[in-house]
């Protein structure tokens, strides 16, 4: 049980205290109404003793009593109505409430306080192992006040309150105060007549009640005396009378009101009376008298209920009603039908009686001598009249009962044993006869043992008490008189209890016998009850906590609810007092005892009981338990006009995860808008409430800055730039940023500035969001805010728009003035869009979208969202399952709604980069929602027009892009930056106006084209270029385009259509190709420089041709102008198409080639194929002489400067040094040189690698291939051509080039070797491929020689040695002749021959110098002999070492000798 101010030894003492009656004449009465008090209210704060008291008990032993307390008063005839019992305890109950701001019980567990007495929650839940702790601490305890003061004030009153009955004798009257005024004209004669009063209620047969205890009842005459108005003379000379005629034991003079009342205020006098006087007194029946009490049985309470279950559920208590019964719900019908008897209409309650009587003074004519003459009075009362009288009649019942025992109660006992045969055993209590309603005459022995027996319990003699309390259980028993033998065995268990010394175990089974008794056969709940709260109380002394639950929940039953609730909880704290506390027994008892609390009308302690028990239940997981007690709690403080904490309560049901069926979720949803439309109507004019629902998850938030973008219009495409409906992509991302970086370098002469930041138009939780991020004055700034409906019930949020706060700037950035929170105000400033009506699904999540229009520039501060909640009327059936009506109109019923808010609260990352971040949680800012509003801005559209989504590789397509500028500044600047350049170009200016040829219109040529004669066919047409004419140089990454704007400005509400070249990339596959176009303001402004505009195309394309070409010298030394140096193209062209984008064959229209030193000359075999066609997996083979570059024109020429030759197959040229086939070429050249390069190439360092490097040089071939193609595609029943180009690179001599890059194999797998290579440095000796190429040499001579042997036996043949330098530096050559051919192989083939002459030569040939040797061969006979056996040696002029070359073994040089 819950902890009390008294303990179990000061509680029934003070519960059973011998009575007093007081009759007052009127004259006396008068006097003590003077301080507002009757004299038996006079003298209730001096009732108790404050000395021992000392008496003989009947064996002359001295006795001593402590602490003895009387109960003086007014004698009512009337027994006082159980209705009035229960209006008194139920007032007595509801005016006993935890003080409010006072320090309350609270145990500290782990983080968990638990509040024992007040309703206040705290909220984390701890660990079940520190539950123990705190029980235990509040268990052993002493500084805690009484934890339920309710229930003591209940158990003192129910206990005065208790009706006096014949079975006991414990508050009958022992004695009568006779109260006369010394002011009375004849006081004795007025003690005369309250005498005869008090003897005709006793003694006349119409006076059931008062009860009294003995016949001989003691009379006290007291003399009242009015100090300020009263003659003390003549008050003495009464006094002196009564004392002749009643003698000094029997009366007394009690002198008061010694001050006048108009003096009452004059000087503060304690008032003792208050604290005896806030519980409403039970004599008092005058203001029942009209309304007698009538008890409600369970059945009638239970049809109430379901008759009031009908329309009127919605207005009771405010509150609508959407539930059936629940064994632990709420009443229905509000106020519920009291089966306690508290009619609340009719009674005030406790409270208001108390404020009404907060003006009234009592005792105002008091001093304080008076109150020690009135404790003086009860001294000589209690030490003169009373003791002695209590005495003398146990002395007299002792000796009746001595001289009784040996006549008639062993007469009796034989007779019965006699008859009987044994003595009659105690039998149980489900054996015995139900006897309860047999009475006793008051003069029979069996009486007057038990009178006996109380009387020695109210001077506390507790031996005595329960020696007769025993006998008289035993007579009661064998007469089988129930009643009385329950009213016996329940004083012998507290008598037993309360003996001193070493007291006898306590017979609890006394105990559960009676209640037992009580309840089951004489159906007196009351005095069960008395049974129980005393038993309890013992048990729980002894710590048997157990124990004294079970009695205490034996008890509750339907016929009183205030009982039931009481119990309860007190039984709830007895789970939490024991050894191992029981917590959730604890939390569920209290539930039980807050449901009764509620139908008794205790709605201020059933709240109580439901939020200390959902201190344990919270937190648990326990949902629907909690669920329940939160609605619960919900509806009894919206009854209290709680309304903050009903709001709350409610508001925890829909936030927590909850489990409820969709019907009994909408209707916890109704009750909430309900209860918070009524705090809303209360403060109309405050602020905006935070509303639970939906959820909003705040760091999904995403904002962005601008329009949305344009649906495609036909042929038109508006770029994809960035929205709302894009998912982030990181990798995307940093490719953007990348592009961004690298195209202000551009415009910003190579170098980024240090307040570029990249932009972004969309911030998420991924990006940097710890700048204020930029909005631009009359561009949108949509906020997507992602919402969550956890209800199964849908949610209709109308009005919904966001909430923000706005400082105005002007230009130079100063604060204009201070704008408030803003919801739609300020349209001028900012311009608000509303959504009328957004409906969130059962279990749904959904984003809004919602927009703000800045008109004016400063700083803007979205806050949150605002909006109305409801829920649709009628969305959800009985059955769960409904219909959402309206759904396909977009209108929907509202049921009902409240206006309300969320903010959006971000929380930004966690920073982790110093150490003090790292050993602490720290978070950055996240200030997406912050956005700064700048100047206006120019604003760029881009269209694409007839733009592919499928091409061939290599195919050459001709859209057009369109430029408009949708803003009020005019923009320049503008360029275009992407990964992949090759992928397209916007041409040269002159190129996008020159006309087309007629031909070349005929099948929309993207190509410039001229028609050329038959006499230029397989002939070499060449033109030049320079890189710089196309917008890009061989050494840099041709990445930022600028696009050719008429006057580089775009005006405001301008647009330009430009042509737009595209090439499908070579790779087949989908790609996806990123363009950034970025544009400047013509008005720099401070804060942002620049803007930008992403689109992302999507090509898909399909395989068309793979071209491969090498290179090798020519044999021939000089061309037909007599310039070494010639070299044969071999161009290897596969048709790879599977005709799957509908191709039928291809054509070779063009082969062109694109060098600084070298050109294609001619074809070598086109008279064979005029018509070059390519059928699906064909292959062609072509043969074309190059030559190098003219010397003088080179000379002259740049070293960027290109020559383009091209070889046409047909009647029509291509001019490849144009635009579009010279920007493809140059693009391709461009990311040929992005590929990684040889090391020795690119780091030549020593002098040993620059030699090396030399003789490389000789072996590489700076020519490009592109061959230029048409295709006939099937396209809806259509025949479509198609062009385009191919380029190959050819870098060195025998080395295969391709148009696409080869797959490389996987490497296999080697293991793993540990251990440090000896050599790491790169070889430096050339390969013998490079030192073959560094010297060229040539034999001139006759295939065939005829000599006339026989004439001269010596054949001598001219040979001419050509010796041809093919590096750019100067080479010492040796010429060897004396190589002799020793291989077997060579002597069986060829024979032997002699060099004539000299045997060496030494030359030095300049740069690309060719020089001759003429030399001798003699030959001795006919035959065919290798001239190719010098050997050439050659090195560099400036070093050292000498490599040989091995020309001669490539090719033999075969000689015929003949005889002529």
């Amino acid at each position: 049980m819950a902890q009390c101010v008294q303990s179990v030894q000061e509680l029934i003492p003070d519960s059973f205290v011998p009575c007093v009656a007081a009759l007052c004449s009127d004259e006396a009465e008068r006097l003590t109404r003077l301080n507002h008090l009757s004299f038996a209210e006079l003298l209730k704060p001096f009732s108790r003793l404050t000395s021992e008291v000392h008496m003989r008990d009947p064996n002359n032993q001295l006795h001593i009593i402590k602490n003895l307390k009387i109960a003086v008063s007014n004698i009512v005839t009337q027994s006082p109505q159980p209705g009035a019992i229960g209006k008194l305890l139920n007032d007595v109950v509801s005016g006993s409430q935890p003080a409010e701001g006072s320090v309350a019980n609270v145990i500290t567990a782990g983080d968990y306080d638990l509040n024992i007495s007040d309703r206040s929650i705290k909220a984390s839940v701890p660990w079940y192992s520190n539950w123990k702790d705190t029980f235990m601490e509040l268990k052993e305890s002493s500084l805690y006040t009484a934890t339920t003061p309710w229930f003591e004030s209940y158990r003192e009153t129910f206990l005065q309150s208790m009706p006096a009955s014949d079975h006991e004798f414990l508050n009958h009257y022992l004695a009568c105060m006779l109260v006369a005024s010394s002011g009375e004209a004849e006081p004795m004669e007025q003690f005369s007549k309250l005498s005869q009063e008090q003897h005709r209620i006793q003694h006349n047969s119409d006076y059931s009640y008062p009860k009294w205890f003995i016949p001989n009842t003691l009379k006290y005459y007291v003399l009242l005396h009015d100090v300020t108005s009263g003659d003390e003379q003549r008050a003495e000379s009464i006094y002196e009378e009564m004392k002749q005629k009643y003698g000094t034991q029997g009366c007394y003079l009690l002198k008061i009101n010694s001050r006048a009342p108009n003096r009452a205020s004059d000087e503060q006098i304690p008032d003792p009376w208050s604290q005896y006087l806030q519980k409403n007194n039970i004599q008092h029946q005058e203001s029942y008298e009209d309304g007698p009490y009538t008890m409600t049985s369970s059945k009638n309470s239970d049809s109430n209920l379901l008759s009031l279950d009908g329309l009127d559920n919605e207005v009771k208590d405010g509150l609508p009603n959407n539930f059936r019964v629940h064994p632990l719900q709420l009443d229905q019908c509000g106020d519920p039908p009291n089966t306690d008897g508290s009619d609340h209409t009719k009674f005030a309650s406790v409270h208001e009686t108390k404020k009404a009587s907060t003006g009234v003074i009592r005792g105002a004519c008091l001093t304080l001598t008076d109150h020690d003459r009135i404790r003086q009075f009860i001294q000589e009362f209690t030490f003169r009249g009373l003791l002695p009288h209590i005495e003398k009649t146990i002395r007299q019942l002792n000796d009746q009962l001595i001289s009784r025992k040996g006549l008639s109660r062993s007469l009796f006992s034989a007779t019965k044993k006699w008859f009987s045969g044994s003595k009659v055993p105690e039998k149980s209590i489900n054996e015995l006869k139900n006897t309860s309603g047999l009475l006793y005459p008051p003069e029979a022995p069996e009486l007057q043992i038990r009178k006996m027996a109380d009387l020695c319990f109210l001077v506390q003699h507790y031996d005595l008490a329960y020696s007769c309390y025993h006998t008289a259980k035993k007579d009661f028993l064998n007469d089988q008189a129930m009643l009385y033998a329950a009213g016996a065995l329940e004083m012998a268990a507290v008598s037993a209890f309360l003996q001193p010394g070493a007291p006898r175990p306590y017979p609890a089974h006394y105990m559960d016998t009676a209640i037992q008794t009580y309840r089951d056969i004489c159906k007196n709940m009351v005095l069960a009850e008395r049974c129980v709260l005393l038993s309890a109380e013992i048990l729980k002394s002894q710590s048997k906590y157990s124990e004294a639950a079970a009695l205490l929940i034996r008890l509750t039953s339907e016929d009183s609810d205030l009982r039931s609730a009481l119990l309860l909880e007190q039984a709830a704290h007895c789970f939490i007092n024991m050894k191992s506390p029981m917590v959730r027994k604890y939390a569920f008892h209290m539930i039980l005892a807050g449901h009764r609390f509620s139908k008794a009308g205790q709605k201020k302690h059933a709240l109580r009981c439901y939020c200390q028990a959902m201190q344990v239940y919270k937190g648990k997981g326990w949902s629907l338990a909690e669920d329940h007690i939160n609605f619960t709690i919900g509806r009894q403080s919206y009854t209290l006009r709680q309304l903050d904490n009903a709001v709350s309560a409610f508001r925890h049901i829909l936030i927590n995860e909850s489990k409820q069926s969709a019907a009994q979720q909408g209707a916890f949803l109704r009750e909430y808008l309900y209860v918070y439309k009524n705090v809303n109507q209360l403060s109309p004019d405050g602020p905006l409430p935070q509303l639970p629902l939906p959820y909003i998850n705040s760091s999904a938030t995403r904002v962005f800055f601008g329009h949305d973008r344009r649906p495609a219009d036909g042929e038109k495409q508006a770029a994809t730039h960035v929205s709302l409906d894009q998912e982030y992509d990181c990798e995307s991302s940093h490719q953007w940023r990348e592009l961004e970086e690298h195209v202000v370098a551009v415009a910003n002469k190579g170098v980024i500035p240090s307040s570029f930041y990249p932009t972004q138009y969309c911030l998420n939780s991924h990006s940097d969001n710890s700048r204020f991020p930029l909005a631009v004055v009359e561009e949108p700034i949509t906020v997507e805010v992602a919402f969550r409906n956890p209800l199964k019930v849908p949610l209709l949020l109308s009005d919904l728009s966001l909430l923000w706060r706005f400082q105005p700037k002007d230009i130079n950035g100063k604060d204009i003035e201070t704008v408030r929170e803003r919801v739609t105000g300020e349209p001028e400033m900012i311009g608000t869009e509303v959504i009328s009506e957004f409906l969130i699904n059962s279990e749904e999540s959904k984003v809004a979208r919602l927009k703000l229009f800045p008109h004016h520039i400063g700083e803007l501060h979205i806050l949150g969202v605002v909006y109305n909640l409801g829920t649709i009327q009628g969305s959800v059936t009985v059955d769960g399952i409904g219909a959402l009506p309206g759904c396909h109109t977009g209108k929907h019923s509202l049921s009902m709604s409240v206006r309300g808010r969320q903010d959006l609260e971000i929380q930004g990352p966690r920073l982790n980069n110093t150490k003090e971040e790292k050993t602490s949680v720290k978070y950055g800012p996240d200030r997406r929602l912050d956005p700064v509003v700048t100047e206006e801005m120019p604003l760029l559209e881009v269209f694409f027009i007839h733009f592919p989504t499928g091409l061939l590789c290599g195919e050459i397509r001709k859209a057009y892009v369109e430029f408009v500028n949708v803003s009020k500044c005019p923009l320049t600047g503008l360029k275009v930056v992407s990964k992949r350049p090759e992928f397209f170009t916007f041409g040269v200016n002159t190129a996008a106006l020159t006309p087309l040829s007629p031909s070349a219109s005929e099948n929309c040529s993207a190509y410039k084209t001229v028609v050329t004669g038959p006499a230029s066919a397989g002939t070499a047409l060449v033109s030049f270029a320079s890189s710089g004419d196309f917008g890009t140089s061989t050494g840099q990454q041709p990445e930022a385009i600028p696009v050719p704007l008429p006057d580089s400005v775009l005006l405001p509400g301008a647009s330009v259509q430009l042509p737009m070249w595209l090439r499908g990339p070579d790779e087949e596959g989908v790609h996806e190709i990123n363009f950034l176009f970025y544009y400047e303001s013509v008005k720099k402004q401070p804060k942002r420089r620049h803007r930008i505009l992403r689109h992302t195309a999507v090509i898909c394309t399909s395989r068309s041709l793979n071209v491969r070409a090498t290179v090798c010298r020519s044999n021939s030394l000089e061309d037909e102008e007599g310039r070494g140096g010639n070299m044969l193209v071999f161009v290897d062209v596969e048709n790879t198409n599977t005709s799957e984008a509908g191709v039928k064959e291809f054509h070779m229209v063009q082969v062109s080639s694109s060098s600084r030193h070298w050109q294609l000359h001619k074809s070598v075999n086109t008279s064979e194929n005029k018509d070059a066609k390519l059928a699906s997996r064909e292959k062609g083979k072509f043969c074309f002489k190059a030559v190098r570059c003219k010397q003088k024109e080179a000379a002259t020429q740049s070293s960027e400067k290109y020559t383009f030759a091209d070889i046409i197959f047909g009647n029509e040229q291509i001019i490849s040094s144009a635009s579009p086939c010279a920007d493809f070429f140059y693009r391709s050249l461009s990311s040929e040189l992005k590929k990684p390069q040889d090391p020795l190439s690119a780091h030549p360092e020593k002098p040993v690698e620059d030699a090396v490097r030399l003789i490389q040089k000789c072996s590489e071939v700076d020519l490009n291939i592109v061959v230029l193609w048409k295709a006939y595609v099937v396209e809806d029943n259509k025949q479509l051509i198609v062009e385009g180009q191919h380029h190959v690179a050819v870098r060195a001599l025998g080395k295969e080039a391709f148009s696409q890059s080869q797959k490389q194999e996987p490497p296999e797998m080697e293991l793993l070797k540990f251990f440090r290579p000896e050599n790491t440095t790169v070889s430096t000796r050339p390969s013998v491929e490079q030192l073959s190429n560094l010297i060229k040499t040539s034999l001139h001579y006759p295939e065939s020689f005829h000599h006339p042997f026989h004439q001269k036996s010596l054949c001598l043949v001219p040979v001419t040695l050509l010796l041809s330098n093919c590096s750019k530096a100067d080479v010492d050559v040796i010429v060897d002749l004396r190589h002799k051919t020793t291989s077997p192989e060579a002597l069986e083939t060829h024979g032997s021959f002699t060099w004539l002459g000299q045997t060496q030569y030494k030359l030095q040939l300049k740069s690309e110098e060719t020089q001759s040797l003429q030399l001798k061969a003699c030959f001795v006979h006919t035959g065919v002999y290798n001239l190719g056996t010098p050997r050439v040696f050659a090195k560099l002029l400036d070093q050292v070492t000498v490599f040989e070359t091995s020309q001669q073994n490539s090719m033999p040089a075969l000689i015929i000798i003949n005889n002529a």
